[in-house]
């Protein structure tokens, strides 16, 4: 399925949305409720079975995925801001929390992630700060793009949990 061209309109969520979706290991949607559905502009067929990076926003920093892969394959929760592209190029911007679903044994089942509406003190900081991560990224690669959040985390004397979770207070 190819790519929306993405456009300046801009979607947003109601304070008492949550958007809710479920992958499978290999980060697939095998589930999606309503809200998602209906926000995201694809239809829940479109949807389950697609890698969940259908709807990645270019102007998403590939460091912050990267991060989330690394959390959630060591079956740790994170907390991340996401810009998401919707079907017709408008986008959203959530607050998520993932979380892994483990079988009896421990295995990783699956992936959990609960979305909602990021604070405006969030909508402050975060576009800005996506934006210098991405010119490190089209300028040197993944790496410099987590040497620089490493420098900006390091200058705010914080780690990321906490600065992510600071923005959403």
């Amino acid at each position: 399925m190819p790519k929306p061209n993405p456009t300046q309109t801009e979607r947003s969520l109601n304070n008492d949305d949550f958007i809710v979706s479920k992958t499978d290991t290999k980060g697939k949607i095998i589930y999606g409720n309503k809200i998602f559905i209906k926000i995201s502009g694809y239809g829940e067929s479109e949807l389950i079975g697609q890698p969940h990076s259908i709807l990645r926003h270019p102007d998403m920093p590939k460091v912050i995925f990267q991060l989330l892969w690394q959390r959630i394959q060591n079956k740790q929760e994170i907390f991340a801001y996401v810009k998401n592209l919707c079907k017709d190029g408008a986008y959203y911007w959530v607050f998520a929390n993932v979380t892994v679903t483990q079988d009896e044994k421990g295995n990783i089942r699956d992936f959990h992630s609960v979305r909602r509406k990021p604070s405006q003190k969030a909508m402050e900081t975060i576009p800005n700060l996506y934006k210098e991560l991405v010119s490190a990224e089209i300028s040197g690669g993944i790496d410099a793009s987590s040497k620089l959040l490493e420098k900006i985390l390091d200058e705010k004397g914080v780690d990321y949990d906490n600065f992510i979770l600071s923005l959403q207070q």
